[in-house]
C-alpha cells in the first residue's frame, strides 16, 4: 500500500500520558503536602488516578459525562480513595493538574526521529485525538512536536470523539486526504485501531504495554501491529 498520509494518536503513542502524569502528581504530592492530608502511599495515589481516568474517558467518549466532571472527578475519586472527602481539594489538584501537565514533554523513545525521518520520507503527519484542545497544543509545543504535523484533529474541534466515524472523516477533511491512502497510527485497539477499521483506513497498532499482538475482532487483526517506534522504519 501506498500512503501519503499518516494520522497519529497522541496520549499513550507519541507523549507517554503516564511518566508526564506521574511526574505531574508528584510535584503536586510535594507541593500541596498532601501526604500530610492523609495520602500516605503516592504509588497507589498515581495507580488509583490512572484507573479513574481511563474509566471515566470512557464515560466521557460514550457521551455520559461532560469534560468537567471527568476533570475534577478523576482528583475526587482518587482522594475518595484515601478517605478523603474534600471536593476544594479535588478542585484545586485538577485545576492545577491542567495548568501542569501540558508542560511535561516525555516521548516515547525514537519519538522525534522518528518524526524526522517520516518527514524526510515525504509523508504528511497528522495528529487524530480525543485529548482537549488547548491542552493537546500546549504538549506538542512542550515535546517540540508541533512543526511535525499539518493538521491537529482533536475531540473539541470536531465535535466527536474516536472511535466515532465523524472525527474520521472530519480529519479527512481537514487534511485533504483519501482514505485509501492513509493509515491511523495508535495505542488504543478500541478507540485508535477498531474506529480506523470501521472507517475503512489501514492502521497500526503501537502497543508499548505487553508486546502482544491482538486482533480488532474475530480473527481480523490490524494492518500492522508495532511493539517500539523504531519498527516504523520497516513499514513506511
Amino acid at each position: 500500500m501506498s500512503y501519503r498520509h499518516l494520522f497519529f494518536d497522541l496520549d499513550h503513542t507519541l507523549w507517554d500520558f503516564e511518566a508526564n502524569s506521574r511526574n505531574t502528581l508528584q510535584h503536586l504530592y510535594s507541593s500541596l503536602d498532601l501526604a500530610a492530608k492523609g495520602i500516605d502511599d503516592f504509588d497507589r495515589f498515581h495507580k488509583q488516578y490512572l484507573e479513574h481516568n481511563e474509566r471515566l474517558w470512557e464515560r466521557y467518549r460514550k457521551g455520559f459525562i461532560k469534560q468537567e466532571e471527568l476533570r475534577v472527578k478523576r482528583m475526587w475519586l482518587s482522594l475518595l480513595d484515601f478517605k478523603i472527602a474534600d471536593e476544594a481539594l479535588a478542585k484545586s489538584l485538577s485545576v492545577r493538574f491542567l495548568e501542569l501537565l501540558p508542560t511535561r514533554n516525555q516521548l516515547f523513545p525514537n519519538t522525534l526521529e522518528i518524526l524526522q525521518y517520516l518527514k524526510e520520507k515525504n509523508y504528511t503527519l497528522h495528529i487524530i485525538t480525543n485529548g482537549f484542545e488547548e491542552v493537546q497544543h500546549h504538549k506538542m509545543q512542550a515535546a517540540e512536536l508541533t512543526s511535525f504535523f499539518e493538521q491537529v484533529i482533536t475531540s473539541e474541534k470536531a465535535n466527536a470523539l474516536k472511535p466515532q466515524r465523524a472525527i474520521f472523516e472530519h480529519a479527512l477533511e481537514a487534511s485533504g486526504a483519501n482514505v485509501d491512502e492513509s493509515i491511523m497510527i495508535g495505542d488504543s485497539m478500541e478507540v485508535d485501531i477498531k474506529g480506523a477499521w470501521e472507517m475503512g483506513m489501514d492502521q497500526i497498532h503501537m502497543n508499548h504495554i505487553d508486546k502482544q499482538r491482538y486482533p480488532i475482532q474475530g480473527d481480523t487483526y490490524p494492518t500492522h501491529t508495532i511493539f517500539e517506534l523504531e519498527e516504523l522504519r520497516a513499514i513506511l
